[in-house]
């Protein structure tokens, strides 16, 4: 592909690695030939690197695919999840699944990205619901405007919520930064 066909969320082999355009920008100097300056995350090693390439220039694609998966359970320090078009069962570490475990729940489906027949990320929904478990009682006169208290949910995650939310109501919590997103209507 030309670099300057380049767009966000394209998978390139940069390095001998799969890498993500997560922003780009063409630049077109007053004398010169046209540049377009990408910035990038390694697929395997999550780094990121800002790179220039030429306008015409060829950039190999990354030989990457995703697919539907399902989270099934975990055991120990492994999360297992299912294909769900094969059927085929196949688990993940925790160190892989990182931040990730915190919103997984079962029969979630996922989208895994794999290289080289070997899963390099998953990608969950946008937002999950989750129960809260404990958090401090609610205040007289608490509203929405008071400033928010720490709540931990069924997961593990703490989130901040207003100070009008109890323990065992259930909530929505972004999976992109981990805030607060409203009451479930669940």
């Amino acid at each position: 592909m030309r670099a300057n066909n380049l767009r966000k969320g394209n998978v390139v082999l940069f390095n001998d690695a799969p890498c993500r355009v997560i922003d780009f920008t063409h630049v077109t100097p007053g004398k010169g030939q046209a540049v377009v300056q990408t910035k990038m995350r390694n697929l395997l090693t999550g780094t990121q690197t800002e790179t220039r390439f030429g306008a015409t220039e060829d950039v190999p694609m990354a030989d990457v695919y995703t697919s539907k998966a399902t989270y099934l359970y975990k055991d120990g320090d492994n999360f297992y999840f299912m294909d769900t078009s094969s059927y085929e069962q196949f688990a993940l570490t925790v160190d892989f699944v990182d931040d990730a475990k915190f919103y997984l729940q079962d029969n979630m489906e996922v989208t895994v990205t794999t290289y080289n027949d070997q899963p390099i990320g998953i990608e969950l929904p946008g937002s999950v619901v989750m129960i809260i478990v404990q958090t401090e009682p609610e205040l007289k006169g608490a509203t929405a405007n008071n400033s928010p208290k720490p709540a931990i949910t069924d997961t593990g995650l703490t989130v901040y919520v207003p100070p009008f939310i109890k323990e065992g109501q259930k909530i929505e919590v972004s999976t992109a930064d981990g805030k607060y997103l409203g009451k479930s209507s669940d």
